[in-house]
This record gives structure tokens, sequence and C-alpha cells, in this order.
């Protein structure tokens, strides 16, 4: 970790903080971090790869950290998150990237190499296959499929009252989450977020650990604990509050396929995985360019956290076959 470099972009309007490593003048990497995380998931991503020959930028996303956070909701839509991306390329003065998502960072990757092919010419998707658009608004898709089930994603939707509940909670919240729904966590917990009537709260749905998972140490908790502590939940959630908007928004590109060299990466325990049967299949069918889609056996949704020497592999063959 030592020989990361951290400063501060100016991309799209806001501040972005990003840590990066290696040779500014070799083939850049983006790597995009989801919810509730930071640059900081992709600490065994960036040394590995900067000494492969890559240079290696990994954003604290919009919202997140030490990047800026815009009190408006509608602020966070997937155009946003794109736009800010080939906002890090034009700071970095690059003309094209490889761009890596996880979790909600894989949306703006597929996003960003569907939208933007002249900037982004490979991208790699962990944990959230890309998926065709909807026939509806994702939120009311979702009233739909879990009826009056408690569901975390709905049960973000409301400004302030999730904040309320993980705020009061980081640390707790953190250690549950990040456990419950790892390979880590009892195989019965593999769907922990969905059920029990509406009225539940988040933490309801966790177990809480009296132990560390071993890919997660006591200093890894405490700085993810410490960055939420410090500027609250309020900027990640509100990604989920922009996924009805991101959806309107990009109706016009509801045909685009993505042609570049493409890879998929996820965990044969991740829940995201079990709500979406199919869609691994439905990506070898819509995506010609797709190179490789990987399910690590007992792996969890903090994919490169929890495999990450088996991350790297594969990412360093998909780079070096580009």
């Amino acid at each position: 970790m030592s020989e990361l470099r951290h400063r501060t972009l100016s991309t799209n309007g806001i501040q972005m903080h990003v840590a990066e490593a290696g040779d500014p003048g070799a083939p850049l990497v983006l790597l995009c971090h989801g919810f509730p995380e930071s640059w900081y998931s992709w600490r065994h991503q960036l040394p590995a790869l900067a000494a492969a020959g890559y240079h290696v930028v990994a954003p604290d996303m919009r919202g997140y950290g030490q990047t800026d956070k815009p009190e408006d909701v509608r602020a966070y839509t997937q155009l946003h998150h794109v736009g800010d991306m080939v906002g890090v390329l034009d700071a970095l003065g690059a003309s094209t990237a490889t761009i890596v998502g996880h979790d909600w960072g894989a949306p703006v990757a597929w996003n960003a190499a569907a939208l933007r092919p002249d900037r982004f010419t490979a991208v790699a998707g962990l944990s959230v296959p890309w998926a065709p658009r909807a026939p509806m608004p994702p939120t009311g898709l979702m009233k739909m499929m879990f009826g009056d089930q408690w569901f975390y994603f709905l049960y973000f939707q409301e400004p302030g009252k999730a904040e309320r509940e993980l705020d009061a909670n980081a640390e707790t919240f953190l250690r549950a989450f990040l456990y419950s729904i790892s390979g880590d966590a009892p195989i019965e917990r593999l769907m922990s977020m969905v059920g029990g009537p509406k009225t539940g709260t988040m933490l309801e749905h966790l177990l809480v650990p009296d132990a560390l998972p071993p890919w997660l140490g006591a200093a890894d908790l405490a700085f993810y604990a410490g960055e939420f502590q410090r500027t609250g939940f309020r900027g990640g959630l509100n990604w989920y509050r922009c996924a009805d908007a991101s959806w309107e928004l990009t109706a016009a590109w509801a045909d685009v396929h993505i042609g570049q060299p493409a890879l998929f990466v996820a965990g044969d325990r991740d829940g995201v995985i079990a709500m979406m049967p199919g869609a691994v299949d439905t990506m070898k069918q819509n995506m010609p360019g797709l190179r490789d889609a990987i399910l690590l056996p007992g792996c969890g949704h903090w994919t490169q956290q929890e495999r990450p020497q088996e991350v790297n592999e594969a990412l360093l063959g998909f780079l070096r076959a580009l």
C-alpha cells in the first residue's frame, strides 16, 4: 500500500479523490467501487495491476469518502457517474481506458462502455451482470416481484429513513452487512436482503459476526467505519434513489449492445446472482465481446476482497489479451 498515490481531480463539476498506482504513461485501468465501500475495496488490485505494467486508478465515487457529495438526490444518476468517469480520463490526460466495476460500480462500467465506446475500450464487471433494459422502472419491477415483503433496495428509497438507522450504527452495520452477504455467512443467508414485514429495518436482516471473516481484517473494517462515521451514508444511498431516473434517462440507448472486449466475474454464493437467474446466459447471448464469465465457488458478494488472487488473475489475463 506504500506505493499508492492520492490526489483530487476536477471532473464533471465535482472534486473527486482517487488512489492510483503504476506508471502514469502505462495503459489506464479505472476501478469503480460499490456500496458501502470506497477506493479501499480495490486495495488488493491496485498494487497487483500496477506491478503488471498498468496505470491503475480507483476513485472514491460520487457521494463517497473524500469525493464531493452533491445534496440533490437526482445528482446520482448513471449519466452523472459515466460523466464523472469520462472526466477522470480527461483530468488524467488519457484518451481511453479499461473500466472495471463492482456492485454499483458494475452498472457504471457497463453503461460507460455502452455510452462511450470511444473512451472505454474494454470493460469488466464484478458481481452485477449486464442486463437488457427492464420493461418498467426498477422500483416498480421490485414492488411487483416482492409484494408485501421487505426488500433492502426499496427500504433505501425514502430520503432520511435509512440514514437515521445506518449513520447511528455505522460500525455495526458495516460489520454485519459485509459479513452477511459474503461467502462466509451461512448458506441460508443468501437471500437475507428479502423478507419480513415492510416495517422492518436493515439491521434486522443481518447477522453480526462474533469474529470477522478472514478477508476482512480489523484495520479494514476500521477504515470503512471511519469513512462513513465522518461522511454518513447519504451519498451512497442516493445511488439507489436514482435507479428510476437512470432508467428514464437512458431510454435512448435501450438497444445499444456492448461490443468491446468484456469480462464478468462473480461468486456463486452472491445474492445478486441468485436474484438474477439466467443473467449470465443473457450476457453471453447479447454481449458479443464477452471473453469469459467466471463464477467463483464459495464466493459471496465482495468478489475482489473475498478472492483477491483469483480476481487479479482473471483481470490480468483479460488485460493481457486485449
